[in-house]
């Protein structure tokens, strides 16, 4: 027995017996099977090339030219429809110019302190052996109390307001470059003519003196519309072109001074044509900013009629923003900025929207039934027909039937009303690339559902 050898174990477990190794056969390359490698490569190559020539073959220079012109027009005609859904709603903006050239402001020195009862009690009193005021520097004091409030609580206590403290703090509300004086003074004035406070006023001023202050920031009778289709926002306080930030304080005026029923500032005339310029002023982009105070103010205004005025009032109004506001989308934007949460805003909306659609109509109907069967005899499949006049019928049409307390008795009117909807959103296919064709469209059936659903 070998001991060095395997046990018989070792032998039967294959894991631990080493690989055979196995034979390679060396194989030789003879010159036939170079010969025959050779003719297959070239068979495939020959193969290739009859293949590519067939096919060349297949489409001669002719029909290569035809499939090459027809591609290009098809892509042509697919890029100036793409450039039409796109640009549909760049071309039609919102805005007006109403601000030109400001003109020389009128100077605002304090120029009678030495009547000032006011300044001259407390020159007298004896706090003034402590802070020595000098008359000279009286005009600084008192701008020192504007700001700090302690102008308004000394009027409170006394009760009185003086001509001359009146007319000071009136100009500057209005012309005072400094921003901080401006607006301490609008504050002043807005306080002493509440309606809560009772407070002796010398001085008041008159509505020319009012809308004198807006002519001279440049506010124009006439508009100029913004053609750029860009057209930036800017805020009023800001240095370049355009109103003051004076208009703030303005506007904040015409409110306080609305609101007085002690004091008659304005008569019914002159409340109207407020009215009238605060909505112009809503179609200027350069005052987006200042919406929210404009609302307060036209709010205040149209309250300020009596209730025997207000109808004849409204109509006026109406028919001078008609007039007024051209035929585009600043009419669509006149009647947006009429705040619609009280009735009279409902009131005025309505009516505004009622004038402006007999305006585009070339006043040739001035009746309800009558607009509606010109608004359904208009056929928009027609190529020629102007889509984007037809959205604003759309838009007005709605404002002046929304809630309208003449036209309830009136069902013919509003079966008409659904008739013209139908038309408009049934008749422009949804495959219609005209401008505002989808804009049409989605708004009629928009409103058609809330007329179904009456």
């Amino acid at each position: 027995m070998d001991i060095d050898g395997p046990l018989d174990f070792e032998s039967e477990d294959l894991l631990l017996k080493p690989p055979t190794p196995s034979k390679r056969r060396k194989k030789i390359i003879g010159l036939d099977d170079l010969v025959n490698d050779y003719l297959k490569e070239n068979k495939k190559l020959e193969l290739k090339a009859k293949r590519t020539k067939a096919r060349k073959n297949y489409y001669s220079d002719d029909e290569e030219d035809s499939v090459e012109a027809k591609l290009s027009e098809c892509v042509e005609k697919c890029q100036k429809e793409m450039g039409q859904i796109s640009g549909e709603d760049e071309i039609y903006l919102w805005g007006l110019q109403t601000f030109g050239d400001q003109k020389t402001r009128p100077s605002l020195g304090f120029t009678e302190l030495g009547s000032c009862k006011l300044l001259q009690s407390f020159m007298d009193n004896e706090l003034n052996s402590v802070v020595e005021l000098d008359i000279e520097k009286g005009e600084v004091f008192l701008e020192r109390l504007l700001v700090n409030g302690w102008l308004l609580k000394l009027v409170n206590a006394s009760g009185h307001v003086e001509k001359s403290i009146a007319t000071w703090a009136f100009g500057l509300t209005l012309y005072s470059s400094k921003e901080a004086l401006s607006a301490s003074a609008c504050d002043f004035w807005t306080a002493i003519l509440s309606p809560i406070i009772e407070i002796k006023i010398d001085w008041l001023p008159s509505y020319s003196e009012i809308k004198g202050a807006l002519e001279i920031y440049g506010f124009q009778s006439t508009f100029s519309s913004i053609v750029s289709s860009h057209v930036e926002t800017v805020n009023a306080d800001s240095d370049c072109g355009g109103p003051p930030h004076n208009i703030r304080a303005w506007i904040k005026y015409v409110a306080s001074c609305t609101q007085v029923r002690r004091y008659s500032i304005f008569s019914t005339s002159e409340a109207e044509e407020l009215v009238v310029i605060i909505i112009c002023l809503f179609l200027d982009r350069q005052l987006l900013g200042l919406s929210v105070i404009l609302h307060e103010c036209m709010l205040s205004v149209i309250n300020f009629f009596a209730e025997d005025e207000w109808s004849t009032s409204c109509e006026k109004v109406a028919k001078t923003i008609a007039c007024r506001v051209p035929r585009d989308m600043n009419s669509l934007r006149t009647v947006e900025s009429i705040s619609g949460l009280d009735a009279r805003g409902k009131h005025l909306r309505r009516a505004v929207a009622f004038h402006i659609l007999v305006a585009c109509l070339d006043n040739k109907a001035i009746d309800a039934e009558t607009i509606l069967r010109i608004l359904i005899s208009i056929n928009v499949k027609d190529k020629s027909c102007d889509l984007f006049k037809t959205y604003m019928y759309l838009v007005l049409t709605e404002n002046w039937l929304s809630s309208n307390p003449m036209l309830e008795d009136k069902s013919v009117i509003y079966k008409l009303w659904g008739v013209y909807l139908r038309n408009c959103s049934c008749q422009i296919t949804g495959t219609d690339l005209r401008s505002y064709a989808s804009k049409v469209r989605s708004k009629a059936s928009y409103l058609l559902q809330g007329t179904n659903n009456q």
